[in-house]
């Protein structure tokens, strides 16, 4: 016979399926509102309106949930295969992963850091179709296998470090006009951060969309650059 599958209470009279939609859709939720620290499998219970142990069938532990977790957010990245242009499709790539990570800042660590500790082929398969798929396109555009790979290297590590650098931006006193204040540089000894404390209007006015395609605009030229312009696109 089969078991029914469990059906928590949501806000309103209609009840919700458990589901693993659900599951790691409600998870993103509560790490968007309260960090990776707070998502347990009894938080998350709780948060359902279910028994923890019915969660065990969608997550066998925290760590699978870490993994739906990330798999989810990068479901959302779409790679079109249909793009002849490899530079203008790399560039709407970067700049929908930054529209993720600022929609999800909490999951920066399981999408940027968390992967470095685990081995290419242990990870989520949902983690790695973005890799897939950009393999596809650049060697759809006629590049080589190893120069593909070359420039999805070179492509993910300029991305990630311009997210943690963008979310690193914090502003101390949004309200404040003098952009040092603005900053909190004015607590830095003058002597001995006097580059820093000068850069402060240009630090203020920080715009990381406009900072990303600067520097896409320079990885890309030079890619292309050092790989002979290029292949030629095919139809």
């Amino acid at each position: 016979m089969t078991e029914a599958p469990e059906t928590p209470a949501t806000s309103g009279s209609r009840k919700a399926r458990l589901s693993r939609e659900l599951v790691l859709g409600t998870a993103l939720e509560l790490v968007d509102a309260n960090g990776l620290e707070a998502l347990s499998m009894r938080r998350l219970a709780q948060e359902l309106h279910c028994d923890p142990m019915s969660l065990y069938r969608y997550a066998e532990n925290r760590a699978a949930l870490l993994a739906g977790v990330e798999e989810l957010v990068f479901n959302k990245l779409t790679i079109r295969l249909d793009e002849l242009d490899w530079q203008a499709q790399l560039r709407r790539i970067a700049h929908d992963v930054r529209v993720l990570a600022l929609q999800h800042p909490n999951t920066v660590p399981l999408l940027v850091t968390r992967p470095l500790s685990t081995p290419l082929g242990l990870r989520p398969r949902g983690t790695l179709r973005p890799l897939e798929r950009i393999l596809a396109l650049l060697m759809k555009a006629g590049f080589s296998p190893e120069d593909a790979l070359h420039i999805y290297r070179a492509f993910y590590s300029f991305l990630y470090g311009h997210i943690l650098n963008e979310l690193q931006e914090l502003i101390a006193d949004p309200e404040e006009d003098e952009a040092i204040l603005r900053l909190g540089l004015h607590r830095l000894p003058p002597k001995e951060f006097p580059r820093l404390r000068s850069l402060a209007p240009i630090l203020a006015d920080y715009d990381g969309e406009v900072e990303l395609d600067q520097g896409l605009s320079i990885l890309l030229s030079g890619l292309a650059e050092q790989l002979g312009g290029g292949p030629v696109l095919h139809s």
